[in-house]
Parts: C-alpha cells; structure tokens; sequence
C-alpha cells in the first residue's frame, strides 16, 4: 500500500507527465478513473495557463495565443506551482523563455518578460513605510560604507540591451496598430514601482541605475558606490543617497551580511 506522499507524487506525475499509473488508486465516480485525471489535469493546465497569460499579456501578443499556451504548457510541465497564491505563480516565466528553443529567434522576448513580471509582482507587493534620511545622521563614514538598504516591496529594476518600454507600449490594447519598434533604438535601464496604487516606471541614468539596482540586491553602500562609478565617472553620491529617501524608496537600513 503505497503512503499518502508516494500518492501524491504519483498523481502529480499523472498531471505533469500523463502517467497513469495512478489510475488504480482514483475512484472513477461513473467515469473511468483515466477519464477523470484527464478532466483534473485539463482543468489544472486552463487555470495555470490563464494566470500566465494575465501575468504576461505583451508576451502572449506578441507570440500569439497558439504559440503561448505552447509555452505554458512546457513551463507548467517543468515548473509546477510550489505555493497555493497563484498571483505568485510564473515568477521564472522569462528565465524559461530565455532558453525555450521555439522561441530563441525572438531575442528581446525575456526582457520584455522580466518587465512584465516587475509590473505584475508591484502590484500585489505589500505597502511598506519608507524611512527618512535623518536615520543616517550620526553613522560614521566607515559604517555607512558597510549599510544595506531594504527598498519599497515594490520596487524592481530591469536592464535590457532592447527597447522593452517602447515594446510594451506599443502592444496595449489601446496603441496606434501602425506603430513600429526600432530594434536598434537602445538599451534601457528601467525603475519599476507601485506609487498611489498605481504601477509606473522610468528609465535611469546608467549610474543611478547600477547604484540603486545594487543596492537592491541587499549590497552594501561601498559595492553600490563602485558599481556607479563604473557605469559612470561623474556619478555623485551626495546627491544619489538622500534622492533614495526623497524618493520613498527605503523602507530599512541595516549592517552587511
């Protein structure tokens, strides 16, 4: 007698992998116990396809409906849900797109992605209180070297050697049919964020953008410092740090790990 967990392993690969040696443990209830895992699965595969699709709307336009639920399906196969919020589910969307040989064609297709995810997780990021620049008063210069910034929830930053705003644009439902993109129009380095219940972002300067996106990674001041400066000789931090607190952006501050 197999235990409740080898169970639940086997109808998880009777839903992922169409092996139907579960069969003989599911109560067909007048339908044969193969019909109804496949009625279970088509089920499974419609929700987790429609919550992609709600999540990555310039993608599936892009790509035509056909051809995403191709995607989802393969994603969906390798990458089940691993929690119950399904507004949660897709975060690897365009980690998968980047390596989905169908696709390989359409270069700009994961960052256009990873933009839509950065859209998607800042409105359901929670609220957070932001943090004044007075914290900092009194911290000597050597400790402040070694600060770490936790930022707004919603907050995320996307690079991208493509045109992914002007991508995103111009595939709303609302965009001028005729309106075209310049592959070769640039690189952008995107501030995605929830401000008054709305998502929005903007394009920063190359060493604002190394500098704040740094800091994101839970860096310390110094590393965030030297990465701005690297992407920008002229990069002033004594105007870049208080412009994080002006901005609502830190929500902490705290030592390096």
């Amino acid at each position: 007698m197999p235990t409740w967990s080898e169970l639940q392993a086997s109808f998880t690969r009777a839903l992922l992998q169409d092996d139907a040696a579960v069969a003989g443990a599911v109560l067909g209830d007048g339908l044969e116990p193969e019909a109804r895992i496949a009625l279970y699965r088509h089920h499974v595969f419609t929700t987790l396809t429609a919550v992609l699709k709600a999540a990555y709307p310039v993608v599936c336009r892009l790509v035509d409906g056909r051809f995403f639920a191709y995607a989802a399906d393969c994603y969906i196969r390798q990458h089940p849900p691993a929690g119950p919020c399904l507004f949660e589910y897709g975060a690897s969307f365009a980690r998968f797109l980047a390596t989905f040989p169908a696709c390989c064609d359409l270069v700009y297709l994961p960052d256009v992605a990873w933009l839509e995810w950065a859209i998607h997780a800042a409105w359901y990021a929670e609220d957070a209180v932001p943090l004044d620049c007075e914290c900092l008063r009194g911290i000597a210069p050597d400790d402040l070297a070694r600060l770490t910034f936790t930022y707004d929830p919603s907050v995320s930053y996307v690079s991208s050697p493509w045109p992914i705003d002007r991508i995103w644009h111009t595939n709303q439902p609302d965009a001028d049919p005729g309106e075209t993109v310049c592959l070769e129009a640039g690189a952008v380095d995107l501030e995605v964020r929830r401000l008054d219940n709305e998502v929005t972002w903007r394009s920063l300067a190359r060493g604002t953008f190394a500098f704040r996106a740094t800091l994101a990674e839970h860096r310390p001041l110094a590393e965030a410092f030297d990465a701005a400066l690297t992407a920008d000789p002229a990069f002033d931090l004594t105007t870049a740090l208080p412009e994080l607190f002006a901005e609502g952006l830190v929500v902490a501050v705290g030592p390096a790990r």
